[in-house]
């Protein structure tokens, strides 16, 4: 062998020893790398835990709270408000009757023919109205004149088939999905406007006597009977097509839960006991706070990043608002500390509330064999393409976690209603107690399918298969709507008569 040759070779020889030792750093590097991914993880899962006699701690709270709010105002972490309904919809009702839902920079107007237990609802009708920006913002009046004028051209736009009985005024059910003391069944003060809204006269004042003022303005005869929010309208729907309902739980971007409660169980109510015997009960359940519940160091920087620090805990745990924010928060230290999604961090990563909930949804569930719709997303919302298999695996892992601990302890809350009225077991001498059923409302559990089935599971998890035999979680869309209409009706002041 020549000179030349001998160099060739061992030049050839160093280059391939320095590609494999190139190769090894590399995969030494990457094992590392996955190796600290998995240990984030795995952390997370630790820290997210719920484990059955943690939710059966976590449920038990809930009733001590309820228990507590129920005793006096302040008492406890949830408000308990008294709504003033204590009619709920029979199926009996007939009539026509009127909604008004204003929770948004939109608001809706509908009218319901009822044709009592043969033809329930026999006819609806709704349109929906955009508010101009500057009245967000304005006069109490030029605002609620807007609302009456539309709502006047709604009444008059009323075909035959709808029909309202001579001599009777129209009613009509107001879902305000706004901070409201609520003063009777029919009224309430407006504690401060939120949604965009900044409208200084009305704050203090009674928005039923605003909108009331407003519909006489306009020349409109019509009765505000019952002043509601979207979950007790939920109820009201539930009970309306099954007698059966006890509760309604609201699990879409933000979360809450109202139910019948006995008068004579709420020391805190001074007024006459109704005739009923029962008083829905408006929980405001987002603002649950336990040191039984799993919280992480992601869960502690959002909420100390959120507009209300310290409040809202468990709404912050298990609504559709945040469990992207989570994920988010999530994949930002993965990225910074392991460099998941390369060597630099993607700047919308970065970006507070970028990933939304039906996001995280439609990653969870992507059943591809390549996970496509999560390599689609990561560069649609988040600017990161060529995202590889073992990348896409690890999103869904953590959205599994993640949506999984806010379904179970969801479940948790819904058992610690159970428990407060008493329907969370067998009945007394070993009777199997009547059937109950839970009527929920929101897009997190309508459209998040791993969410709504976990929650179905971990009820009978905790209560047990005989027990959670009795309980229905049931869908019951349109609280804020046909539920307000429901309401009016159930609260008319032709009631008797009908």
């Amino acid at each position: 062998m020549g000179k030349a040759e001998v160099t060739t070779a061992v030049v050839c020889a160093a280059t391939a020893c320095a590609v494999a030792a190139l190769v090894v750093r590399h995969r030494m590097r990457s094992s590392g790398r996955w190796a600290r991914v998995a240990a984030v993880i795995k952390e997370l899962e630790d820290q997210c835990a719920t484990p059955i006699a943690k939710l059966r701690h976590v449920a038990d709270a809930m009733a001590v709270e309820m228990h507590a709010g129920l005793a006096s105002d302040g008492g406890s972490k949830l408000k308990m408000l008294i709504s003033y309904v204590d009619n709920l919809p029979t199926g009996d009702e007939t009539g026509l009757y009127y909604a008004l839902d204003l929770g948004g920079t939109n608001f809706r107007v509908l009218r319901v023919q009822l044709g009592g237990k043969e033809g329930r609802v026999v006819k609806q009708e709704f349109e929906e109205v955009s508010i101009p920006p500057h009245l967000m913002v304005g006069g109490s009046d030029e605002l609620f004149d807007f609302i009456a004028s539309a709502l006047a051209k709604f009444v008059a736009s009323e075909g035959e088939e709808f029909r309202l009985p001579v001599g009777r005024r129209r009613e009509l059910g107001f879902t305000f999905s706004f901070p409201v003391r609520q003063t009777s069944v029919s009224s309430g003060t407006l504690v401060k406007w939120t949604k965009g809204f900044s409208i200084d006269a009305t704050v203090g004042e009674d928005v039923v006597a605003e909108l009331t003022r407003a519909m006489e303005r306009q020349g409109l005869d019509m009765r505000v009977s019952a002043l509601i929010n979207d979950t007790i309208g939920t109820l009201a729907g539930g009970r309306y097509h099954n007698n059966d309902v006890v509760a309604a739980v609201i699990l879409g971007t933000g979360t809450n839960a109202a139910y019948v409660e006995h008068a004579n169980a709420i020391p805190k109510w001074n007024g006459l006991l109704p005739k009923s015997g029962e008083m829905v009960i408006n929980m405001e359940w987002g603002n649950f706070g336990s040191s039984h519940l799993p919280l992480t160091d992601y869960d502690r920087a959002l909420d100390s990043a959120s507009l209300n620090p310290g409040e809202q805990i468990y709404e912050k745990l298990i609504s559709g608002m945040y469990l992207g924010e989570i994920l988010r928060r999530v994949l930002l230290r993965l990225a910074k500390e392991t460099a998941l999604f390369g060597d630099t961090v993607p700047p919308k990563l970065e970006v507070p509330f970028i990933l939304r909930t039906p996001v995280m949804s439609a990653m969870h569930h992507d059943k591809s064999p390549d996970l496509k719709v999560v390599g689609s997303k990561l560069n649609e919302i988040l600017g990161i393409p060529n995202t590889c298999l073992r990348t896409r695996k690890v999103i869904i892992q953590i959205c599994d976690i993640i949506a999984k601990r806010g379904a179970r302890l969801g479940a948790a809350g819904i058992v610690g209603i159970l428990k407060k009225i008493g329907r969370d077991g067998i009945g007394k001498n070993g009777n199997e107690i009547s059937r109950t059923v839970i009527a929920m409302d929101g897009g997190t559990y309508e459209h998040y399918t791993t969410f709504s089935e976990t929650l179905q599971c971990t009820l009978k998890e905790i209560l047990g298969e005989e027990s959670s035999a009795s309980i229905v979680v049931k869908m019951a869309n349109d609280g804020s709507g046909i539920g307000a209409a429901l309401l009016a009706a159930s609260h008319s002041q032709y009631r008797e008569a009908n």
